[in-house]
């Protein structure tokens, strides 16, 4: 790795996580940990200022498969500049997920099942070697970084080299695959129901069972919509959304609409 990318990985590895909101989740982690980068590629003030911001906008995923994300943001970065700022927000919120899935499980529920169930019954059996594990995992997951972001900056290069007349195609293809994503992880994620019930001597009729008929998930969409919209609202902004969202739930919860 040369000296920038050095400096972007130590960046990520030690305060990736600092800065992280609600809003952008991990967003300014990783403006922070590129901003060297960035300031060494662009000398004008204004260029600086436009890529932090493509770089500060919303990031989420496993800490340790991060840096396989930058290394391929830093190629685009490098070879395209800000003419591939589509491309990078393309690639960002198309890996961010899958590769959380992966690291999740990699990297915290295998370990920490695997590992802390030995270490815990060495610690049982009054025997201190349990924590050379995490010790070793510890190295492990260090290393799998360190090769991330460099095989990472190696593809996006190739990527770059052999498909820079296709780059419209890619940015497509990775918006394409967040937005499956992210829509995949809606009615998982947002929990929203309908109480009502219609009664009528000996029949019943939930509203939600109608709904589920018309459309699986439709009320979280219709949230996830709701919040869309409120976002692009003047003078709006997350923290009025959340509050919005609240008083919502709170009178609908109370009207027998919302359970």
């Amino acid at each position: 790795m040369n000296k920038s990318i050095k400096k972007v990985f130590w960046r990520w590895f030690l305060f990736g996580q600092c800065g992280w909101n609600y809003e952008k989740m991990q967003g300014l982690g990783y403006l922070y940990s590129i901003y060297p980068f960035l300031k060494e590629k662009y000398k004008d003030p204004e260029e600086l200022k436009q890529a932090a911001k493509v770089h500060s906008q919303f990031f989420n995923t496993n800490n340790t498969m991060a840096p396989a994300i930058l290394g391929v943001d830093l190629a685009l970065e490098e070879k395209k500049g800000l003419e591939s700022k589509d491309a990078i927000v393309g690639v960002k919120t198309g890996l961010m997920g899958p590769l959380a899935g992966i690291g999740d499980t990699l990297f915290f529920v295998i370990p920490t099942t695997i590992i802390g169930s030995i270490a815990s019954y060495m610690a049982l059996q009054g025997n201190p070697a349990g924590l050379l594990l995490w010790v070793m995992f510890f190295f492990i997951r260090l290393l799998f970084m360190c090769y991330s972001i460099g095989k990472g900056y190696q593809e996006g290069l190739n990527l770059l080299g052999s498909l820079t007349n296709s780059l419209n195609k890619i940015t497509r293809a990775a918006n394409i695959l967040g937005l499956t994503v992210i829509g995949a992880l809606i009615p998982s994620v947002v929990k929203a129901k309908l109480g009502f019930e219609f009664h009528y001597g000996e029949i019943s009729l939930k509203l939600q069972d109608v709904a589920n008929q018309l459309m699986p998930g439709l009320v979280p969409l219709l949230v996830v919509l709701l919040t869309y919209w409120l976002l692009g609202l003047k003078r709006m902004n997350s923290t009025r959304v959340i509050f919005i969202l609240m008083f919502i739930g709170v009178v609908g919860y109370n009207l027998n609409i919302l359970s």
